[in-house]
């Protein structure tokens, strides 16, 4: 794919991705969105580069334009729209569904599902009570979802907390579920030097002042390391709610 321009481009040894580095200075860069750039991919190299649809831009353009392409259940024409951590790709033509998700090295992937794709996980970044008393949470991908309390006084109806994870269907964007960030909570390490490890919470350590939050993960072998709560991605209790890849 030519150079139009750093505007729209960027230089492919910067970007976290699954593709090869020495084809091409240049790649596509994904638009501005919730998700941040070493997390997420545009939908051109998604098509093109990872699941081989097509040979170029152009194509990737026309297959986009003729609305082949749902990301989380809505049709995208993009093709600098960017996918990003627990998004649900589907292929509408070939009915095949992918979750962008990181592998053991920390790079995001495309896994593909085999059973149900019509829900995706979201994080609670922050939360907002409204004028009047309801509450506005906040997810890790730009999404808001509104809870509506029927006594504004009775904070026991606030039952959602930052870091919680939410089952959301798609692409009605209804709440089916709710996992909690505590011990005993299944998790994926999202970012830094653990990214695409997996494990178990074993504690939760609160600092005082500007210092994180840091948690206690156990993986599947029992050995017991160290990340920081902002890292950290809930993702079951007993069982993980979404397929894994085999490395993870």
């Amino acid at each position: 794919m030519g150079r139009i321009g750093s505007s729209k481009h960027m230089k492919r040894f910067l970007a976290v991705w699954p593709v090869p580095k020495k084809i091409a200075k240049w790649t596509v860069k994904p638009m501005a969105g919730p998700h941040p750039a070493h997390r997420c991919l545009p939908l051109a190299i998604v098509l093109r580069d990872i699941l081989k649809y097509a040979d170029n831009a152009r194509e990737v353009k026309t297959i986009l334009n003729e609305g082949k392409v749902k990301v989380d259940g809505k049709i995208r024409r993009d093709y600098k729209f960017p996918v990003g951590l627990m998004d649900v790709v589907e292929i509408i033509p070939t009915n095949e569904k992918y979750r962008v998700i990181l592998n053991a090295k920390g790079e995001i992937m495309l896994n593909k599902i085999e059973d149900k794709a019509d829900f995706k996980l979201c994080r609670i970044e922050n939360k907002t009570t409204l004028k009047n008393g309801n509450i506005q949470l906040n997810l890790h991908d730009g999404k808001n979802i509104l809870i509506k309390v029927k006594d504004p006084k009775a904070r026991m109806e606030d039952v959602y907390n930052t870091g919680d994870v939410l089952k959301i269907s798609l692409p009605q964007q209804q709440i089916l579920s709710h996992l909690k960030f505590e011990n005993g909570s299944l998790a994926l390490i999202i970012d830094g030097v653990r990214a695409g490890k997996f494990g178990e919470i074993q504690d939760t350590i609160i600092k005082r002042g500007p210092y994180p939050t840091v948690v206690s993960i156990k993986d599947s072998a029992g050995s017991v390391f160290q990340t920081i709560k902002d890292y950290v991605f809930v993702i079951g209790k007993e069982e993980p709610t979404i397929s894994l890849p085999e490395v993870v």
